[in-house]
């Protein structure tokens, strides 16, 4: 196993059933309000605009934004993550849609049985993958070669540059990356937005306190 895999696992591995227990209140309700100062409802809309009917969840947490969405019920719905207690967790809140699950890391190809997809969606996912942007850009490209024609992927990330932490950020900032939870100290919306175009002809992102939300279109074939 590589440097970067084994911090992927580590940082995975932080996700216990115990860590689980408390995500929706401290992460989707507190953290995101008051510490990153995106508020849980933009995430929720970047849901309802861009959900479509077959859909891959990577690192789908506890399920919530999913649960959350107002649009398309009827979604087929995959979801993605290295670790099996999110994936339990998540597919019971979402028992009703019967996902399929995919136990993967996004830095390798994905299976070749799944896909292909209508939107991909990845919310705080790549401030916790290990390495530049160049790095996780590679991620980009597994998940492009994933989706449909007129498919999009979207999410929401956290910065480390170009943004204006509080006190409370700058803490929890120090704190994740030094466990190897976070690795986003030097992650910039610029750093995103070009790593993003290596793959996608269509990229728009938007900075809300200090998240990035993303949306990407139009995949690039491999090479181009």
């Amino acid at each position: 196993m590589t440097e970067q895999a084994e911090e992927v696992r580590r940082g995975a591995a932080v996700y216990s059933k115990r860590v689980l227990g408390f995500y929706d209140v401290f992460v989707v309700r507190i953290s995101s309000t008051y510490v990153w100062r995106c508020h849980r409802d933009r995430m929720v809309e970047l849901y309802d605009q861009n959900l479509g009917a077959r859909h891959l969840d990577v690192g789908p947490g506890t399920g919530w934004y999913l649960a959350n969405a107002h649009t398309n019920p009827d979604a087929a719905i995959t979801l993605l993550d290295m670790n099996t207690n999110s994936l339990s967790n998540a597919s019971a809140r979402l028992a009703d849609s019967a996902p399929s699950t995919v136990v993967a890391n996004v830095l390798d190809p994905l299976p070749n049985d799944i896909g292909p997809f209508d939107s991909i969606g990845a919310n705080y996912v790549f401030h916790c993958v290990p390495g530049s942007w160049a790095d996780k850009g590679v991620a980009f490209g597994h998940l492009a070669a994933k989706l449909a024609s007129g498919g999009v992927l979207f999410g929401g990330t956290i910065l480390g540059r170009g943004v204006q932490h509080n006190a409370a950020g700058r803490r929890l900032m120090a704190i994740y990356n030094g466990k190897g939870i976070f690795h986003n100290s030097d992650d910039d919306a610029e750093g995103l937005e070009d790593a993003l175009r290596q793959h996608f002809a269509e990229v728009t992102i938007d900075i809300v306190g200090t998240v990035a939300l993303f949306r990407a279109a139009g995949p690039k074939a491999a090479g181009t």
